[in-house]
């Protein structure tokens, strides 16, 4: 099969022929349609979420199932599944407890690999799926089977941006109608997170960017207003659309620590800042503790939106073909494997919500 194989951090990466194990006990391997662009992805190669290459990368998928191992009765061959990062084993505590996006147990694809280059050299794996493939082998649980007239190229999006932006608001947050929101960043995650809030009925939601053109596309999903965070008055645009107090609920779906330290500004008393967005591993945070006490304000991470594949899939499945979640609207262009650099490169930029890297 074809993959983009990222041979060193920072450099472009290399599209050519690899080998591919079957699929061993509880594991999957599936033929990729389609495969979205995230920023993480981006972040993995420049080599800012650690890791050691070869490696490749890719994790917002969504494909038919090839083949299955031994053990597998979740799905078939044939069946069209969204495939995430998210592991759950169903028997820990976290698992146990509703928070399988959390789940702690070992797996083998934390420390295998079922790619090779042709040279018998193990290609890891990024973010626990690899789907910079015309294949990956995954867990079971990775993958949620969808209906069959699901476009897969929208299908793929629900793996990991609508779900983190989304359920960030909805289920980690469990944001109430008339409450007031930030967005910080309107990308691929924040438009999702301003979604959410469209959803649940929150008021105002306020996009913030530096890009006039996301600000007006968050307009379009449901923000009701629009901060340019250049604005020297942007704190002061944003407690005047909060009635002088501040936001309740400001997500920063950009990775980046002085955007937290922002967003912390942006909240009122017992406001609560929501970090999405991956900053670099090296990157630490520093805030004056004594603003925060007496304000009592709240500074929590959300992972993955707080998503459980099974039943939060298909729920947003279903949303978006009663038409209340925009998907087709997220992808900004398609590309063939062979054009992914372009692709990536593109997306690093901003331009675009979602690049889509397509198969079939």
């Amino acid at each position: 099969m074809k993959a983009a194989v990222c041979y060193e951090f920072g450099k472009p990466l290399v599209v050519e022929e690899v080998n591919i194990d079957p699929p061993k006990i509880g594991e999957v391997k599936v033929k990729l349609a389609a495969t979205a662009i995230c920023h993480s992805d981006i972040h993995f190669i420049r080599g800012e979420l650690g890791g050691k290459p070869p490696i490749i990368g890719g994790h917002e998928s969504a494909g038919y199932i090839e083949e299955v191992g031994p053990g597998v009765t979740s799905v078939k061959p044939g069946d069209p599944v969204v495939v995430s990062l998210l592991v759950s084993c169903g028997k820990c505590l976290y698992c146990r407890t509703g928070r399988s996006h959390m789940c702690s147990a070992a797996w083998p694809l934390d420390t295998e690999s079922r790619m090779h280059s042709k040279q018998g050299k193990s290609l890891a794996q990024a973010i626990k799926v690899g789907s910079f493939a015309e294949y990956t082998v995954v867990d079971q649980s990775q993958v949620v089977k969808v209906p069959a007239d699901m476009p897969l190229d929208r299908a793929a999006l629900l793996a990991c941006g609508v779900i983190t932006g989304f359920g960030g608001v909805v289920k980690r947050a469990a944001v109430r109608p008339f409450q007031s929101i930030v967005v910080m960043g309107a990308g691929g995650v924040g438009i999702n997170a301003i979604q959410g809030a469209a959803y649940v009925g929150a008021y105002p939601v306020i996009a913030v960017d530096v890009l006039e053109p996301r600000l007006k596309m968050a307009l379009d999903f449901g923000a009701t207003h629009a901060v340019n965070a250049r604005d020297e008055k942007a704190a002061e645009e944003i407690r005047r659309l909060t009635s002088g107090r501040g936001a309740e609920f400001v997500f920063v779906t950009v990775g980046s620590v002085a955007a937290i330290k922002q967003g912390i500004s942006f909240t009122c008393s017992r406001g609560t800042t929501v970090m999405i967005g991956l900053p670099s591993f090296k990157d630490q945070l520093s805030f004056v503790p004594l603003e925060m006490i007496p304000t009592e304000k709240n500074l929590i991470g959300g992972f993955m939106g707080a998503t459980n594949l099974k039943i939060d899939i298909p729920h947003l499945v279903a949303l978006y073909q009663s038409g209340r979640l925009k998907l087709d609207e997220l992808i900004t262009a398609r590309f063939p494997l062979e054009r992914i650099n372009e692709a990536m490169a593109l997306t690093e930029k901003g331009e675009g919500l979602r690049n889509v890297i397509v198969f079939e």
